[in-house]
């Protein structure tokens, strides 16, 4: 019996599969993605949506949600005249309520594939060879083994917790971000091994639900990668606001389980400490998930990092095999990801697709957010090129005001010369949403000027962003 053919044949079915998928069906492929995980699909059958919908992004979001109600509840109410005689939190509904929303989510993606007839194989994927014009796919599943025929394969593979020697992950007392999301109740003392966006999002969780958080971080910096106003702001609010407990320069030398949960041994500087948690969260990094790819049956160059060799449009070394998200190089994001899976598919039909990689927006969902696009004032400074800088506080906005929450500013840096946007960064609330301004005037080539042009509405957070591009020529009006 002769193998099932397709135009596109896309292995990993997370975000930038997925997406992948579907654009190349709509451009008028024959197209089908192979998926292998479960996750905690009570039939047992797949889910699609990868890492991000099923035990990261989406989930969660979903608990900072409900943890940043209760805490604004126990700590917020009362400046607008309303109080309560009692509050608690029951975590379970609150996991159920996250479940019920990835659970909607996974679904509402099968839906998608049937509507845009994209093909759900389920099993393993994994290349095997090639015949003639195809390259064979081997998908290995619950009922049996079978070989699908591919003129293009786009592996989206994605990544996986990365995990430190000697400290066993059982995602029941030490956890990385799956068990982290599936806490049955509120830790009295958590521990976070990683400052990263995983750890601090994780972190602000149950530290707003009552727990005791340390967070313990082998680098010196804080928030290296973010613009360094931001992060001597975070660090301000995270630590002196809200009483996480951050330690830097952390070097891990001991991991104890018990009975009674977790002890770590660790060392600041010349001193050796304890921690007594009683779950431990590690949160250290990703890895390219190619193991079982059979990347060398078809000669697919893989780097020291495990991750698929590619050029500027995610074309390997092999002609017809691409290869996007967190297992090629660049950030580990989701909607970077989903981008390069649809240039991918445009590429694979003879359009131009591209991807603007200096315009591509970073989020961190502690409370305050934390927004960026392109260079911060190191990178800038390091590249010997000269720009203006204009920042405006939260404090000084009145829609800010209102809702009761200043923390935090809008940067906005621009070239000395052009005026030319180079880079955008947020801290505060609903820097999530703000910076898509940034980035569809980075897109556009837009000035600091251009931005100060147009008019923004009264009152709104966004109204910061308008100050902060005034404030690159020192003419701001309210601040």
């Amino acid at each position: 019996m002769a193998n099932k053919q397709f135009d596109v044949v896309v292995i990993g079915g997370g975000p930038g599969g997925y997406v992948a998928a579907i654009r190349a069906a709509q451009l008028g492929l024959t197209a089908a993605c192979i998926e292998k995980e479960p996750y905690a699909d009570p039939k047992g059958e797949v889910r699609l949506g990868g890492t991000c919908l099923n035990v990261g992004c989406i989930p969660s979001k979903a608990l900072l949600q409900s943890s940043e109600l209760y805490d604004q509840a126990g700590h917020s109410f009362v400046m607008h005249g309303i109080s309560l005689d009692s509050l608690k939190i029951d975590v379970g509904t609150m996991v159920r309520r996250k479940d019920n929303i990835v659970t909607q989510l996974t679904g509402g993606i099968k839906g998608l594939f049937k509507k845009h007839k994209v093909t759900l194989l389920a099993g393993h994927g994994k290349f095997v060879g090639r015949d003639g014009d195809y390259w064979q796919v081997e998908v290995a599943g619950k009922d049996g083994v079978e070989v699908v025929d591919a003129k293009n394969v786009i592996v989206a593979t994605g990544s996986k917790p990365r995990h430190l020697d000697g400290i066993p992950v059982d995602n029941k007392t030490i956890c990385d971000n799956a068990g982290a999301l599936s806490f049955d109740a509120v830790p009295k003392r958590l521990g976070v091994i990683g400052a990263g966006v995983i750890g601090l999002e994780l972190g602000s969780v149950w530290k707003r639900l009552g727990s005791e958080v340390t967070i313990l971080e082998a680098l010196p910096e804080f928030l290296a990668a973010a613009e360094p106003a931001v992060a001597k702001e975070a660090w301000k609010t995270f630590t002196l606001k809200q009483g996480l407990n951050i330690y830097l320069d952390v070097r891990i030398n001991k991991v104890t389980q018990g009975k009674k949960g977790v002890t770590v041994e660790y060392e600041v500087g010349d001193e050796t400490r304890t921690l007594d948690c009683d779950k431990l969260i590690v949160s250290v990094g990703r890895m390219p998930c190619t193991d079982g790819l059979g990347a060398e049956s078809v000669g697919l160059q893989i780097d020291e990092r495990g991750r698929v060799v590619v050029d500027d449009h995610c074309q390997s070394n092999q002609p017809g095999i691409w290869a996007v998200g967190d297992v090629v190089r660049g950030a580990m994001l989701a909607h970077k990801g989903m981008e390069e899976g649809v240039m991918v598919a445009e590429r694979i039909v003879g359009q131009a697709g591209h991807v603007n990689y200096d315009a591509i927006p970073w989020v961190m969902y502690t409370h305050p957010e934390i927004a960026w696009v392109g260079k911060t004032e190191t990178q800038l400074k390091s590249e010997g090129v000269e720009f203006r800088a204009g920042q405006i506080p939260f404090a000084a906005n009145g829609r800010a005001l209102g809702q009761g929450d200043t923390t935090g500013f809008v940067k906005v840096l621009a070239d000395a010369r052009t005026d030319r946007i180079l880079g955008v960064h947020i801290i505060g609330n609903n820097a999530s949403e703000l910076i898509a301004e940034a980035v569809v005037a980075m897109e556009f080539g837009a000035s600091a000027e251009d931005l100060a042009r147009t008019c923004h509405a009264h009152p709104t957070l966004s109204e910061a962003m308008h100050e902060a591009a005034l404030a690159v020529d020192k003419r701001s009006l309210h601040f």
